[in-house]
């Protein structure tokens, strides 16, 4: 009898203890839950500050792109807006001047509304790849064609300064946009015309990674190769060449009439190609640029 009644009560132990790890048990499991639950919530909410903070400063660098670029419009309208006032006050004034005076000024007139014409047209053309790159319609198109057109449509600045361009391009058809492939190629040949000294050659060639094509069947990738054979320029502004408004020499620069958005137009439409670009002095003279165009 008194060992039945040892048996219940270690029985009934057993029970309580048995029921009381098992409550133990789910309490820590629900513990562990929970805590697992606030460590996600924590990590989420790092991730969310992140991408606020990521947010925010990607905005600010937007704003200040913006503002610098606003900031250099206003530099860059100044000298032909001045040069315009100036050559109308002449003409609109009561001072005698020859038909010969009257004829420079102006040419000059023209030759600064043509200024603030191509400036508008790049800044223009900047912000739609920027902000509408879906805008610019695609068809298919001969890039050799496209840089032909470039070609002779400066035909006559490039003889002016004894520069002959070499187009050795085979035919490379490519579904892309015509007005950027075309500011692509124009810009590229306009900044050697301007900047690389009279007498040099312009060469505009295919080439390829591997020795077999080039043409890269895979990915459907062309890759370029231009350069001129003139004075290059200085290793310190080759980080910064496709930089918006970069001037690497003021005085010729503003001479030449560039917008200094030339570079900048060109690297955005080998982006807007699917492709890459990087610029080089080459070592024979001279400086050259690498880039792919993809359909």
């Amino acid at each position: 009898m008194v060992l039945v009644l040892l048996t219940k009560q270690v029985s009934v132990m057993d029970l309580s203890d048995i029921l009381f790890l098992f409550l133990a048990l789910v309490i820590l499991v629900l513990y562990l839950r929970l805590m697992r639950k606030n460590r996600r919530l924590r990590q989420l909410a790092d991730i969310a500050n992140s991408s606020r903070r990521t947010a925010a400063e990607a905005e600010a660098r937007n704003r200040q792109i913006k503002q610098e670029m606003t900031s250099n419009i206003a530099h860059e309208l100044k000298t032909p807006l001045a040069s315009l006032q100036g050559y109308l006050e002449i003409l609109l004034s009561d001072k005698p001047i020859t038909d010969e005076q009257r004829i420079h000024f102006l040419q000059r007139s023209y030759q600064q509304v043509m200024r603030l014409s191509h400036l508008v047209h790049d800044v223009s053309l900047i912000n739609k790849a920027e902000e509408s790159a879906d805008l610019f319609p695609r068809e298919d198109l001969d890039v050799r064609c496209v840089a032909q057109l470039a070609i002779e449509d400066l035909a006559d600045k490039a003889a002016e300064a004894h520069i002959t361009v070499h187009n050795f391009l085979p035919p490379l058809p490519l579904t892309g946009n015509q007005e950027l492939l075309y500011a692509l190629f124009r810009n590229l040949i306009d900044n050697s015309i301007h900047y690389a000294g009279t007498g040099i050659e312009i060469v505009i060639e295919s080439y390829s990674p591997s020795p077999s094509s080039t043409h890269n069947q895979q990915s459907n990738t062309y890759f370029l190769h231009f350069y001129d054979t003139g004075c290059g320029v200085a290793d310190e502004f080759l980080s910064r060449i496709f930089d918006r408004f970069l001037r690497i020499d003021h005085g010729r620069s503003r001479q030449s009439g560039g917008t200094g958005l030339g570079l900048s137009i060109v690297k955005h439409a080998v982006l807007f190609h699917g492709g890459e670009i990087y610029a080089k002095n080459r070592p024979q003279g001279g400086l050259e640029f690498f880039f792919s165009l993809s359909n």
